[in-house]
């Protein structure tokens, strides 16, 4: 049995049925994405969707341009898809049109745990942000322990573990090529 409710709290949720409740269009589809991603915050996604709006708009208003400024309209289309070639959100150079259909999901797919996942150094997403947020990962020379990093094309090749990861101990050891000179200094 559940209590009665006082006034203040009738007054607080008299416009909200927690029994029939059903969650909005695009709430649904928000929550989904951060759940299919494992995205910490909120407030990540909304930057994401933001970025990815702003970039659609760009290339509409790049598409838009008349005749008269055809050069400028190639030179910045170029560099617009050279851009987002080089941080990993469009897998071809081609065309705007690969610009216009740029959604929120690319940047989620260019943080660091899905590209753990993706170079198969993770199970799953899961496993993924805890390495990530447990030290066990470097970018370069740098140990990242941030889970919301974007990282770029050129940057994917030097994500490795962390040399006194216990993780990289593992995986020497079932290569079986650990070396005990590496791993005592």
């Amino acid at each position: 049995m559940v209590r009665k409710l006082k006034y203040h709290e009738q007054k607080l949720l008299r416009r909200l049925d927690l029994v029939n409740w059903e969650a909005s269009g695009g709430n649904l589809a928000e929550v989904r994405a951060l759940r299919r991603y494992r995205l910490g915050r909120r407030e990540d996604y909304v930057q994401y969707k933001a970025l990815a709006r702003a970039v659609r708009t760009l290339a509409r208003r790049l598409r838009d341009l008349g005749p008269a400024s055809a050069a400028f309209r190639a030179r910045c289309a170029a560099a617009l898809l050279e851009k987002l070639h080089g941080l990993g959100l469009v897998n071809s150079r081609q065309s705007l049109a690969v610009c216009e259909s740029l959604s929120a999901a690319a940047f989620c797919r260019r943080r660091l745990p899905c590209l753990l996942v993706k170079l198969r150094m993770a199970q799953n997403l899961r496993h993924a942000v805890t390495f990530v947020e447990q030290g066990h990962v470097r970018v370069g020379p740098e140990v990242v322990t941030d889970p919301a990093l974007l990282v770029p094309r050129a940057v994917e090749d030097f994500i490795t573990w962390v040399d006194a990861s216990r993780l990289r101990r593992k995986v020497l050891d079932y290569n079986q090529e650990r070396d005990d000179f590496d791993l005592a200094a």
